[in-house]
């Protein structure tokens, strides 16, 4: 049966042409068929409806199928490690480029756009490696910069679509940088840094420091480089200043004590196994802030783990100068 309704939406995507309305219900319909079942998936791979939704996501005129036919197909990859094979091609995320570049492109386009490229590069060294080579990572990150919903303290007149489209890349770059791990990413996505600091200085809510720490830690892990990189533009500073302040309302605020766990979170991605910019924290009294913060009663378990693991990043330092100079002594 659900073989059937796939052959025969296809069919409908066929001969309905001319009719938008009624291809933008078919592939709706098949994303609500193959959305989390890899089997239909596959099955609708299989019987060339895969290239049918990306010819039309390529060539149709209209808007609406556009962007639903992209949906789609990012539906499909997301469900199918086999169709997420198939649309992993340089020509497809240079496709995928032109719908992130063109001015025209309404808000909603360039998102199905950048769900897209999410779910080519997750888990996915080959999509990583597209996004840099056909120049769709630097696209990416010129989003970042642009999209931001919160303009010299003013918000934009579309702030919840810009706010989608913004996440929506951010959730794209850490995909691109991490799982696998990839270093030539990273260097590319730390040319950010100086304005995802101003934002962290400017912007501590929620909805912007949460996909700030996750972009800011998953391009640091593991890469001295890009670790050096945040510090010297003053990201470090930045996110240490957010950290005290958070914790100094937190007593006031449950939400500013769960902002603060993950503000330690980033810490640690930026000063684990570089003991250079771990002192630097001294400064900021940031141990102190931490063990005020692992009292607060609103804390849950996975939170004060995270806490102490900070404090003992932050104290790593120190134990390795104690260390040295028992040595010495004896």
């Amino acid at each position: 049966e659900l073989k059937t309704d796939l052959n025969l939406l296809l069919e409908c995507l066929k001969y309905q042409m001319d009719n938008p309305a009624a291809q933008k219900q078919a592939l709706v319909t098949i994303y609500s068929i193959c959305q989390e079942n890899g089997e239909a998936s596959d099955y609708f791979r299989e019987i060339g409806g895969l290239m049918f939704v990306y010819n039309l996501a390529k060539s149709s005129a209209h808007l609406p199928v556009k962007e639903a036919a992209l949906f789609t197909l990012g539906t499909l990859a997301e469900s199918s490690v086999y169709c997420q094979q198939s649309l992993c091609t340089s020509e497809l995320f240079a496709e995928v480029g032109l719908s992130l570049s063109q001015k025209d492109s309404s808000l909603t386009l360039k998102r199905m756009a950048v769900y897209v490229v999410l779910v080519l590069v997750s888990n996915n060294k080959t999509g990583q490696t597209f996004t840099r080579k056909t120049g769709c990572i630097d696209l990416l990150l010129n989003l970042f910069r642009t999209t931001f919903p919160i303009s010299e303290n003013a918000i934009r007149e579309n702030m919840s679509q810009y706010y989608e489209l913004w996440s929506s890349v951010s959730s794209a770059l850490c995909a691109c940088v991490n799982n696998p791990q990839n270093e030539e990413n990273q260097r590319i996505c730390i040319t950010v840094f100086p304005i995802a600091k101003e934002w962290l200085q400017k912007c501590i809510r929620r909805e912007i420091i949460r996909p700030i720490c996750s972009f800011v830690s998953l391009t640091v892990a593991n890469n001295e480089y890009a670790q050096n990189y945040f510090a010297m533009v003053g990201g470090l500073d930045a996110l240490a200043m957010v950290l005290v302040k958070l914790v100094d309302d937190a007593l006031k605020s449950y939400l500013s004590s769960e902002l603060a766990v993950m503000v330690s979170k980033t810490l640690v991605a930026c000063i684990a196994e570089n003991s250079a910019l771990n002192e630097r924290l001294t400064k900021y009294h940031t141990v102190p802030k931490l063990l005020a913060l692992l009292s607060h009663h609103c804390l849950d378990s996975a939170g004060k783990f995270s806490v102490v693991l900070a404090i003992g990043h932050c104290t790593e330092a120190c134990v390795n100068k104690i260390e040295l100079c028992l040595q010495f002594f004896n």
